[in-house]
């Protein structure tokens, strides 16, 4: 069945509910399908009812009577009975829609399921009695029943642990948020430095340029602080308060008030537990609780040390909620009154560097080495990229890595394989290289298997100086990349320097072996360059506890914030 014709990307998603709304054997089948708001699912949702004469129902929120007389409504009118449907409840409700898959596979949607259970929370129970095994309804239905929600909590804890629901389904899909490469191309946004800047505010949501932003999208470069005043600095734009509606969103978030102070300590640079305690003037036990509620709703990623196990750091996964609290909130009350929102934004502009653009520059040089870095280039499999600390004993301090790339080991411990750093706003030069070199120095003499061997990357947004690259083209250890790199076709290291940069104009070892992009055509993401969901002989742990190849599944790729 072929994907409608206005649906991007989202190949993966639309082949797999396909393939699960297909499926002729006999016997009801249960999905649910989950992911953050705006990503897209009603609109998957709606299309696979509509190409395959499915039921599709969204929720509201409302008491469970009305509810009750909505569905039947909408089924009545979907079987084209003279009257609406009455139901006594939702056991009956169940029945029903078995009943819909009697005569073949059809797909029924329960859109916001979170909604219904709210008002009535026996209702996981009632799917998972309705699904019992041996049950004649089920057995001789082939309803393919899809539950779908934002909630990502509760979606989650429907299938978890001693959940109703556990074991009764044949699908969990994860809508995830669109790449940094793929958010480019669905923004039209050909410039590599313009591209991050756009995905530091409005990330890989697709909503956020269809209905929020209505296709404005910047023009150019020089056209990126007109956008930003335009759109989510206007008070007449919906962008200008999702960021706030996105926690008021979420049902398991009650004190509304600490948890967005949380997210300004995180957006203030306060990474750590007892950095996020300080800040918001809380002891650090007591944020265990808000910290987990805000990660099982998706807002907050907890990234461990790569050499530390027991320190971690915590990242916004949302950028738009990112950028709210490190530039809007401070400013909020002027925002709201002023027309001049230009003003304001300029006076933003040290805020907007530090506090966003470089944290997400780091996330995104993270991403691309996970995901689309070249064996070649970091020296192996890459199976874990993280940040970590380094000790240095004879100096008595910590060096802090943006990059540290795990490699993947058959037996033993897995491998240091790269390690990096990452500048946004600065020209780096070779005493960053040699920072890395001694790194690496005090890695080796910790004993860590292949620090000895481990690749240098330097990733900068401003640039390398002449020494720099120069130093790159003669060690086959060292490479370079910035912004257009990030974005190029693959990501093999070349044999020889390549042209020099806007910035300096220097000749430099690139990181992109991709062929080029032709003129006028959007960046294109590494989808285009073959097809990255195909399984390698290599396998990896998912974070979600699958076996992957190494172009790791959508629904297991970490959000890049």
């Amino acid at each position: 069945m072929r994907k409608p014709g206005d649906m991007f990307d989202r190949d993966f998603e639309w082949i797999e509910l396909v393939s699960f709304a297909a499926d002729a054997r006999p016997g009801a089948t249960l999905g649910v399908v989950s992911g953050r708001r705006r990503q897209g699912k009603t609109f998957l949702l709606r299309a696979l009812c509509q190409a395959t004469g499915g039921f599709y129902f969204a929720a509201e929120e409302a008491t469970d009577g009305e509810s009750l007389r909505r569905i039947g409504s909408d089924l009545g009118a979907h079987l084209g009975t003279p009257a609406p449907l009455e139901f006594r409840d939702w056991r009956e409700v169940a029945d029903a829609l078995l009943a819909l898959g009697r005569n073949g596979p059809v797909p029924v949607v329960i859109d916001e399921f979170p909604y219904l259970a709210r008002a009535n929370p026996s209702l996981p129970s009632i799917v998972q009695n309705a699904f019992g095994p041996r049950r004649a309804e089920r057995e001789q239905s082939r309803t393919r029943l899809l539950l779908c929600g934002s909630a990502l909590s509760f979606m989650g804890g429907l299938l978890a642990g001693s959940a109703p629901l556990r074991g009764r389904a044949g699908l969990e899909l994860i809508v995830p948020t669109l790449d940094y490469r793929n958010a480019a191309e669905f923004w039209n946004v050909q410039d590599p430095v313009l591209a991050l800047k756009v995905h530091a505010i409005a990330g890989g949501t697709p909503a956020y340029r269809r209905e929020f932003a209505r296709d404005d999208t910047p023009a150019g470069p020089g056209d990126f602080d007109g956008w930003v005043t335009r759109t989510v600095l206007n008070p007449a734009s919906p962008l200008f308060r999702e960021a706030r509606y996105l926690l008021a969103d979420e049902p398991d978030l009650r004190d509304i008030g600490l948890y967005h102070s949380v997210l300004a300590a995180i957006a203030e640079g306060n990474s750590t537990r007892g950095g996020i305690a300080s800040y918001i003037g809380r002891k650090s036990g007591d944020l265990a609780h808000p910290l987990n509620v805000l990660q099982d709703c998706g807002l907050v990623v907890r990234e461990p040390d790569a050499f530390k196990e027991n320190r971690s750091t915590f990242r916004i996964a949302e950028p738009l909620i990112t950028f709210y609290h490190a530039v809007m909130r401070p400013i909020w009350s002027d925002l709201e009154h002023t027309r001049d929102a230009g003003r304001l934004w300029q006076r933003s502009q040290r805020r907007f560097t530090s506090n966003v653009l470089g944290p997400h520059f780091e996330q995104v040089c993270r991403y691309w080495t996970r995901h689309f870095a070249a064996e070649e280039t970091v020296g192996g499999i890459p199976i874990r990229v993280e940040s970590g600390t380094v000790h240095d004993v004879s100096a008595k301090t910590n060096h802090q890595l943006d990059v540290v790339v795990f490699g993947l080991e058959d037996e033993g411990p897995e491998p240091v394989i790269a390690i990096g750093e990452v500048k946004w706003n600065e020209v780096m030069s070779v005493t960053h290289l040699d920072r890395l070199r001694h790194i690496r120095g005090l890695l080796t003499a910790q004993g860590r298997p292949g620090a000895a061997g481990a690749r240098l990357l330097c990733f900068s947004g401003a640039g390398f100086t002449d020494g720099l690259s120069r130093e790159a083209g003669r060690h086959a250890d060292v490479a370079l990349a910035g912004p257009a790199e990030l974005y190029a076709g693959s990501a093999a290291l070349r044999s020889r320097p390549q042209a020099a940069n806007q910035t300096n104009r220097v000749q430099r070892r690139s990181l992109a072996a991709g062929p080029a992009e032709r003129p006028g055509r959007p960046l294109r993401s590494a989808r285009h360059q073959g097809n990255p969901r195909r399984r390698s002989t290599a396998t990896a742990a998912c974070p979600r506890g699958r076996t992957i190849g190494r172009s790791t599944r959508r629904s297991c790729r970490a959000d890049v914030a």
